[in-house]
């Protein structure tokens, strides 16, 4: 009788075709993700290719993971040169990458100190905690009575206490109790916010700019807004930038459109290149200082290889070229986008930032996915959200020729029957 393991590595050897490799997903994953039917082999820049050799452009970037495209060679030869001197030591020492990466992030946000994790939710529950301590500690607010104000249509992760604080019924449902400590007001809504905090208010959490809910932009004075409020309120302003930072809004971050520094960023996704994953709350001294030994932890936070790879990404960042080339390619974007608006072509309405955009077609030609499906098969991944929106966020190397490459694929499943 051959062996289990016989019989998985025999599997592993022999080719499979995307339909075969798609059913062994389907039978072998948990089905909480419904991804669109490719699969990815091979990827390079601005492009990916499937097991057939099919090829695409990357309109998605792993929600802003990818921000300097697949494989970006001096992001790749960090790691490679990383690979062959340390890995991983855990936090119970101290390692030859880390002050350098905390020194590059500090100087890049304006900030002091750095808390480093590996993924976005982590930075936000990480956040969270910080902000209690600090409301206790520094604050005064009594013993567990602190309260956090927090946008509706938020998306800042999916683990239970976040989960808590969502308006995303298919996030929340079924996994209660939640969490309590909360407090959800209208997004772009300074009256409300204002109204909903007080002297238990420990911090005010918001995306500068919504992703998740179809990449809604604030009002101009929104964002300065927050930032005054907080002050007078003295309470914090976190502002989570983990897919609108480290250059997608043709900014180093979204906030910096109004020259507000928060007191807690957090950020990932870019921050690991599209390689290893990484985040980080980056806050003033008094808010992060409130931490002490034993209170906070992550084995792999800030380990070497994901502190070199993320000091190679604040290099690139460094030289503002992706900034630049953010916001001179959204302008490209965003006519293109108006044309189709003004058209008649089937979009509804559009909103972008640099190489960010969420664009609403008429529920009439279908549905988000059905958009995007109909997408790929011309060889453009997207992704959708929410009923009809689609979101476009190609990786910040795109060309110009690319990204007309794009446009006019969307032109063409819009005139589609």
């Amino acid at each position: 009788m051959t062996s289990p393991a016989a019989v998985a590595e025999s599997s592993a050897a022999e080719p499979r075709s995307s339909e075969q490799l798609i059913r062994a997903e389907a039978r072998l994953l948990a089905h909480n993700y419904h991804p669109l039917p490719v699969v990815v082999a091979r990827a390079e820049g601005t492009w990916v290719e499937d097991v057939e050799g099919r090829r695409y452009l990357d309109m998605l970037a792993g929600y802003s993971a990818l921000n300097f495209g697949h494989r970006h060679p001096a992001l790749v030869d960090a790691a490679h040169r990383q690979l062959d001197e340390v890995t991983l030591t855990s936090r119970a020492f101290h390692s030859d990458r880390l002050a350098g990466f905390a020194e590059q992030l500090a100087a890049l946000t304006g900030l002091d100190m750095v808390l480093p994790m590996n993924t976005g939710a982590e930075a936000v529950e990480s956040a969270i905690k910080v902000a209690r301590k600090w409301a206790y500690e520094v604050k005064g607010v009594a013993p567990d009575r602190a309260t956090i104000v927090v946008a509706g249509g938020n998306f800042h992760g999916r683990t239970t206490t976040i989960v808590s604080f969502s308006t995303d019924e298919t996030a929340r449902a079924g996994f209660g109790p939640f969490t309590p400590g909360f407090r959800t007001v209208p997004y772009n809504d300074l009256a409300a916010l204002e109204a909903a905090v007080d002297e238990t208010t420990a911090a005010v959490l918001i995306e500068p700019i919504q992703g998740e809910a179809g990449v809604l932009i604030p009002d101009d004075g929104y964002l300065t807004g927050v930032r005054e409020l907080t002050r007078r309120a003295g309470c914090l302003f976190i502002a989570d930038e983990i897919q609108s930072g480290l250059g997608r809004t043709g900014r180093t971050l979204a906030v910096d459109h109004e020259s507000v520094v928060p007191d807690v960023l957090l950020l990932g996704k870019a921050l690991g290149g599209g390689i290893v994953p990484v985040s980080a709350v980056v806050a003033r001294r008094d808010v992060l200082s409130v931490l002490r030994p034993g209170e906070h932890g992550s084995t792999f936070g800030g380990n070497p290889l994901s502190a070199a790879v993320g000091s190679a990404v604040l290099d690139l960042l460094a030289t503002g070229e992706y900034q630049r080339h953010a916001a001179e390619l959204g302008q490209v974007l965003d006519r293109g986008l108006a044309e189709l608006a003004t058209s008649g072509a089937g979009v509804t309405g559009y909103r972008a930032r640099g190489l960010w955009a969420g664009v609403d077609v008429d529920p009439a030609l279908g549905t988000g996915r059905q958009i995007s499906e109909r997408l790929l098969a011309e060889g453009v991944l997207v992704k959708d959200t929410h009923r009809s929106t689609i979101r476009l966020a190609p990786p910040l190397t795109i060309t110009e020729d690319e990204l007309h490459t794009a446009l006019a694929a969307l032109r063409k499943v819009l005139a589609q029957p």
